[in-house]
């Protein structure tokens, strides 16, 4: 079931991308779309099959489409003023190609010189959930939890984090993440509206299912 969740992550990170990069989504509608799209996997694991055998593709194909999606996804979030630091460019090159594993390492390398860096934080953490076929480990929930303390009003950390959870299936994670960072989102955050919507969805979806209520 992870690789089909992967596959369809990719998918979902690819359109967000496309709409920030290609359709000039404006900056205070970035979460609000991606939340949709995150919706749209919860429905797809509630109503279809991700892991339903499909066409054979090589591993190597299907973890460099995850990992193209996973740099665009990201940094269509980040304006950066300055070029990004060498070693995140390096890192971004791996993980485009399915090597987390040296995405993450070169990462962990960079921060000790760079430890302040949001998107390397965030980059780390996503690195790391995909070198773990999809699981939220206990490094890469650090990792997010470290580019949180650096801006806790950056919704990024706490997005990608949800995102992930609902990619291993951890529907009840996913929820409880969003429904904080909506807590704790300004009344007047761009954001928060939409995730509200799609936390009380998921709400709903739990309520739905007694097998998600044991997780």
């Amino acid at each position: 079931m992870i690789g089909g969740w992967l596959a369809i992550g990719a998918l979902a990170l690819a359109a967000f991308a496309a709409a920030v990069l290609l359709l000039k989504l404006p900056r205070h509608g970035f979460t609000l779309f991606g939340a949709a799209l995150v919706f749209g996997l919860a429905g797809y694991a509630w109503q279809g099959s991700p892991g339903q055998p499909s066409a054979p593709k090589a591993k190597a194909e299907e973890a460099g489409t995850q990992g193209e999606a996973m740099v665009e996804g990201r940094a269509a979030l980040f304006s950066r003023t300055l070029p990004s630091p060498n070693y995140l460019v390096t890192s971004d090159a791996f993980a485009r190609q399915g090597r987390f594993g040296d995405a993450a390492a070169m990462l962990q390398k960079g921060l000790q010189d760079n430890p302040q860096d949001l998107e390397s934080w965030l980059a780390l953490g996503l690195a790391l959930v995909g070198h773990a076929d999809g699981f939220v480990t206990p490094a890469a929930l650090q990792a997010f939890g470290r580019a949180r303390a650096i801006d806790p009003d950056h919704p990024g950390a706490e997005y990608f984090l949800g995102f992930a959870y609902l990619q291993s299936g951890e529907i009840v994670a996913a929820r409880n993440v969003w429904a904080g960072l909506v807590e704790r989102s300004p009344a007047d955050a761009p954001w928060r509206e939409g995730l509200s919507a799609e936390v009380a969805r998921l709400d709903d979806m739990i309520a739905r299912a007694p097998m998600l209520q044991g997780q």
